[in-house]
């Protein structure tokens, strides 16, 4: 009797336990969704309960947060991201089973510098029927055609007056009056603010919370893209007004920024707490062909993307390191070799000879960056593609049977708090 006594104190005593956690679960669901507003439904019977004292680590109970970042202009003015995001689309499509996904559908992040930060908006805002304004081929199409017009700096900027660039006409008719609160997911675009002489990022996070912080997307994208600025830029509400100038040379990779913002923006994403939390793709437009002959000067535009694809480079290696054993499958970086591109034929502008370069650069060898090793040649840049949409939609997937969300997207308020997210450096000043 004393043994079969036992038998059930231990029972009884394990039930409560179980009970404890369950009560832990549920006020932390009804604690995230009174704090950060989140829809949630009811658990189905293929949903796992999950003691909240093994949640060292959000990805085993969670998932990984998915981020995409896409670098600046690069040597191919941004068709070799491009061309990158239309084979990506396509693997998520093959592996998911769904022919009309789109790559917003696999992301929770994406953040983009210069003309990566037009392929951002392009991809993430949202239109009148709910979905992205263009499709990955659609963006690739518009980059490849337009994309070396509006990087033509010298053309297209009004330095002293700080009128609006010429390009914002092509902006302003894709975008119309949409704004960074029409976004689909986080997205985060920067530029750099000569008024207060820093860095500023344009997020989706500081748009919802703060009034002052929204501005055109059409105007996001003018200023990302202003290579010889500065351009006056305002917010929806004028209150917010920065003088900038391109995003490449703020942060040409905006990797680190992506990962930065996660990390510290508990209001979104409450149970990211390190690399082993994230899933990074991380876009590069090829390295400059940076060979001048004597002593010939390159020019400010040659220069912009020497200096930028140097800082992408050392970023890469950073972050490479940062993820340590993880980063093969953590994080991967698709970018093309340094001096192959064929310079006199990506001159002559011809769209057909930029395709032609970005998809012999995909078939190129990945570099790696490896732990206290240099780096060395994997996988094709095509086949890294493959690898990383197969674990994306396998984090997709894993999703469905989490109880707790991976990600708390705030939604749109109108507030005059001065309170802004923990995610991005953000700098105002006041107009008058």
């Amino acid at each position: 009797m004393a043994a079969i006594s036992m038998i059930d104190s231990d029972s009884d005593s394990n039930s409560n336990s179980h009970m404890d956690k369950l009560t832990s679960e549920i006020f932390s669901i009804l604690e995230n969704k009174f704090l950060f507003g989140y829809d949630s439904s009811p658990p189905s019977k293929n949903q796992v309960s999950v003691p909240m004292e093994e949640m060292k680590s959000g990805s085993h109970v969670t998932g990984k947060v998915r981020v995409l970042s896409i670098d600046g202009g690069g040597a191919t003015d941004g068709v070799l991201a491009a061309t990158s995001i239309v084979h990506l689309e396509s693997s998520l499509r093959r592996n998911s089973g769904i022919p009309d996904a789109r790559i917003s559908d696999f992301f929770d992040v994406v953040s983009g510098s210069g003309i990566g930060g037009v392929l951002a908006a392009l991809l993430f805002t949202k239109g009148k029927d709910g979905e992205p304004l263009f499709t990955a081929d659609e963006a690739l199409r518009f980059v490849a055609e337009k994309g070396r017009k509006i990087s033509r700096v010298s053309k297209f900027f009004r330095r002293v007056t700080g009128a609006p660039a010429k390009s914002g006409k092509v902006f302003r008719q894709t975008f119309g009056d949409l704004s960074l609160k029409d976004t689909l997911k986080a997205v985060l675009i920067p530029c750099y603010d000569l008024t207060t002489g820093s860095p500023f990022v344009f997020s989706r996070a500081d748009a919802v919370e703060m009034d002052g912080c929204d501005f055109k997307m059409s105007d996001v994208c003018v200023a990302t893209m202003a290579g010889s600025g500065p351009v006056e830029t305002l917010s929806v509400d004028r209150r917010t007004k920065i003088s900038a100038v391109t995003g490449e040379l703020a942060m040409n990779n905006p990797t680190a920024m992506a990962i930065t913002h996660v990390l510290n923006n508990k209001q979104e994403f409450p149970f990211c707490n390190g690399v082993d939390d994230l899933l990074v793709v991380s876009l590069g437009n090829g390295e400059p062909f940076c060979g001048v002959a004597g002593n010939q000067t390159p020019s400010r535009a040659a220069l912009i993307k020497i200096v930028g694809e140097t800082v992408s480079d050392t970023v890469d290696q950073a972050i490479s390191m940062a993820f340590g054993q993880s980063r093969t499958s953590n994080y991967g970086r698709i970018q093309g070799s340094k001096g192959f591109v064929d310079s006199e034929n990506l001159n002559k502008g011809k769209v057909t000879n930029i395709l032609k370069l970005a998809e012999e650069m995909l078939r190129q060898k990945n570099v790696e960056s490896v732990l206290f090793q240099g780096k060395r040649c994997n996988k094709t840049n095509l086949e890294k593609l493959e690898v990383f949409a197969t674990e994306i939609v396998k984090e997709t997937e894993r999703r469905k049977l989490n109880i707790l969300p991976t990600v708390v997207l705030r939604q749109s308020t109108s507030s005059s708090s001065p309170r802004t997210s923990n995610a991005t450096t953000l700098s105002i000043t006041s107009s008058n």
